[in-house]
């Protein structure tokens, strides 16, 4: 018995209704502490490190390949840490907000 048919038990008359997501999958995205976005040089060239994501390793991968999307960049996933090339804290901070992440900002 899956959780569709306990519900209709216990709720008889609710009738079930399509939620259209505007082709948007919705995500529930787990943290404890905020993330933290970093400044770094390395090798002379500037980086954002994101690190602090307490959830599932494929969450925080899926979410480094929309940001990399999103603003057109590179970047890796390395040892639980989202590594983008390029000064990006702002427009990633307001990113991460906009999905609903507490967001913190260390380094310049």
């Amino acid at each position: 018995m899956d959780l569709k048919d306990q519900l209709k038990n216990l709720f008889p008359e609710h009738e079930e209704k399509d939620v259209e997501t505007n082709g948007e999958a919705n995500t529930l995205w787990l943290q404890d502490d905020p993330i933290i976005c970093k400044y770094e040089k390395r090798k002379g060239k500037p980086i954002t490190v994101l690190e602090g994501y307490t959830g599932a390793t494929e969450d925080f991968k899926a979410l480094a390949k929309e940001l990399k999307q999103k603003l057109s960049v590179g970047g890796s996933f390395k040892d639980d840490k989202i590594i983008i090339q390029g000064d990006y804290r702002d427009k990633i901070m307001i990113m991460l907000k906009e999905k609903g992440f507490n967001v913190k900002r260390v380094g310049g």
